[in-house]
């Protein structure tokens, strides 16, 4: 897959790129434009911020969804301006960027992926502000965004970006893969998934995959609904890992110790 854009709005676009099913965003007011998310080092934000710049030469403003590398080690290839975040995002890239670039230069040095290894290697993401604490609406200039931290799930500080009938949903929903909840608050990731469906909108832009529809957003809630139905059984012993693990929707799932 050859990286591309989407128009999933007016004004409002989806970038998918090839490198890990990634999806990014833009949405374009009248004075600015909001990115959402920065990719994964500073080669993969200079690409990003190149193809945002064949749609607009605005000035720019971030917004960054969790702290997973793949969303926010591309943020310096960006010019110098509002970088939006939840402040414990902010906390968790001082926490854990060097773990995060170690394990990732790894993985892509093993594969034979020296280019990918070397940007990666090469990168110390900005950190963001801890602006989104829990809702920020940006003014672009004919249109507010809404910055907002709906609850907790695939971190503990996901923030989603609300644009008309759109809404960039960062990992709280993947599409054409499992959602990954190896860093995840699994009790509370049914009811964020619910309170995002709870928002008036129609198209849910995905940190991972296509864009969604309420009825497949709907079904990846009820699944992680089962999920943690099964995780707080094995907290409470009634369920050993075995069959929890085998009955589970989704692989790789945290239990409790």
């Amino acid at each position: 897959m050859a990286d591309r854009w989407l128009e999933v709005g007016d004004g409002v676009f989806a970038r998918r790129h090839d490198e890990l099913d990634l999806t990014t965003g833009l949405v374009v007011g009248a004075e600015r434009a909001l990115v959402v998310d920065t990719a994964g080092d500073r080669e993969q934000g200079a690409r990003l911020r190149a193809a945002v710049r064949t749609i607009t030469k605005l000035p720019l403003i971030i917004v960054i969804t969790h702290a997973h590398f793949d969303h926010c080690f591309g943020t310096g290839a960006f010019p110098a301006g509002p970088v939006h975040a939840h402040p414990r995002c902010r906390a968790t890239i001082v926490a854990t960027a060097d773990a995060q670039r170690a394990e990732w230069t790894r993985h892509y040095r093993d594969r034979g992926d020296h280019a990918t290894a070397d940007a990666l290697a090469a990168t110390d993401p900005p950190l963001p502000g801890g602006t989104v604490d829990p809702v920020l609406d940006v003014d672009l200039g004919g249109r507010t965004v809404g910055l907002r931290h709906p609850g907790r799930g695939h971190t503990d500080h996901d923030v989603v970006a609300v644009a008309g009938d759109v809404v960039f949903a960062g990992d709280l929903v993947e599409q054409g893969a499992p959602p990954d909840l190896g860093d995840a608050v699994v009790a509370d990731w049914p009811a964020t998934v619910s309170a995002l469906l709870a928002l008036d909108v129609s198209t849910f832009v995905p940190g991972h995959g296509d864009p969604m529809d309420r009825a497949e957003v709907t079904t990846q809630r009820d699944e992680l609904a089962e999920v943690a139905a099964l995780h707080a059984a094995v907290a409470r012993g009634e369920l050993d890992l075995a069959t929890a693990t085998a009955r589970s929707p989704f692989p790789d799932v945290p239990w409790p110790a």
